[in-house]
């Protein structure tokens, strides 16, 4: 079975330059969020994407490597980039589903696959439970909702029978697959949607989405620590930043205590084991690295994953050099590596009043803390 996403539109009615579908919801993209919720299925073997002309780098930096395919080019209209998606992925049960859903509830996929069996199609659905009337700057005839559904994405299909469906439509313009099906004289299983697959059109559905997804973290902790011995000529990398002292640091990399410690803190927040494991020293190619690297890399394996940084606070523990006059451009560095606000870092420093190796003038520790949140399940 395949998934088939829609991501070819322009967004224009949520405002903004970038279309909605690529623009970052939490830490990462609309798209990357509904591509990550279909490929996590069991039951989908691949999902594809549609894109529009122009926007395949947009595409590309959204989905961060995520296994996709080739993308694939969408038409002017909605209906012709589903169709432009059914004739590249071929045949078998498709679900198409919008870009701009981008939670979808593993339990409605369930449900949309057995509903198939005996139908043509089958789509998720929500009861009205507004009042509902005909009118425009006056209330006219009210309208019966009794029997009227919200009918969301994704909907499942067999493929050539919503191939059929476009062939009969000749050229008219739906605004789902369910009205071909429909208008093709094939049968539509309704099955129970999911308040998670409202679209995101306006602000409003922008901020509820927000506080759909910040419902879904939960805040984790992680600690950090690291020393390294004086070596060699200086300077010392101190937080991102080359502190003028006579003496360096000796390390596999650039010894950046700082550093080190503010990532491994990261890492342990999201259980990701320490920096270590993910840059061995033994591994050559981190002889000399800068260590901005290893944050970036913790802070990337954090957003991939769909969490958020909230706070990072490090206490550099030496007699010498002095951190105070350069505290503020550890700040901004170590904010920027990370991407987050200046106001989201805490650089600190204390001695050991002249007590054990940092008091000898041996060396330099770190220790750090940091605060994130991520899904219940990572």
């Amino acid at each position: 079975m395949t998934a088939l996403i829609v991501a070819a539109g322009s967004g224009s009615r949520l405002g903004g330059e970038m279309p909605k579908q690529f623009r970052a919801l939490g830490s990462k993209p609309v798209l990357a969020h509904a591509v990550d919720a279909l490929l996590g299925h069991p039951r989908i073997d691949a999902v594809r994407v549609v894109v529009g002309d122009g926007q395949d780098e947009l595409a590309t930096s959204a989905l961060g490597g995520r296994d996709v395919g080739a993308l694939i080019r969408g038409g002017r209209e909605r209906h012709d980039s589903v169709r432009n998606g059914l004739e590249a992925i071929g045949g078998g049960v498709v679900l198409v589903h919008d870009a701009a859903r981008p939670f979808c509830p593993p339990a409605v996929v369930d449900r949309l696959l057995g509903a198939l069996d005996g139908h043509d199609g089958a789509v998720p659905v929500l009861s009205v439970s507004d009042t509902l009337a005909k009118g425009d700057s006056v209330l006219r005839d009210p309208v019966d909702r009794a029997r009227m559904l919200r009918v969301q994405t994704p909907q499942a299909f067999h493929a050539e029978d919503l191939l059929y469906a476009f062939d009969e439509a000749k050229g008219a313009a739906p605004t789902d697959e369910s009205s071909l099906m429909l208008a093709a004289g094939l049968k539509v299983a309704t099955v129970e949607g999911d308040a998670m697959l409202d679209k995101l059109t306006g602000p409003a559905d922008w901020a509820r989405a927000e506080a759909l997804l910040a419902a879904r973290l939960v805040g984790r902790t992680g600690m950090g620590f690291d020393v390294h011995g004086f070596a060699g000529d200086g300077p010392v990398m101190l937080g991102g930043i080359a502190v003028p002292h006579e003496r360096g640091l000796a390390g596999h990399s650039d010894a950046d205590v700082a550093l080190h410690a503010i990532t491994d803190a990261l890492l342990g927040a999201a259980g990701l084991g320490d920096i270590g494991a993910h840059f061995p020293p033994s591994d050559p190619q981190w002889k000399g690295a800068a260590s901005e690297v290893f944050l970036a890399h913790a802070a990337q394996l954090i957003r991939d994953g769909g969490g958020l940084i909230d706070h990072v606070d490090c206490t550099i523990i030496c007699e010498a050099p002095k951190v105070g006059p350069h505290r503020e451009a550890m700040r901004a560095r170590v904010a920027g590596i990370l991407g987050v606000g200046v106001a989201q870092v805490s650089i600190k420093a204390t001695t050991t009043e002249g007590l054990g190796f940092t008091g000898r003038r041996e060396g330099i520790a770190a220790q750090a803390v940091a605060s994130i949140r991520m899904e219940l399940n990572q």
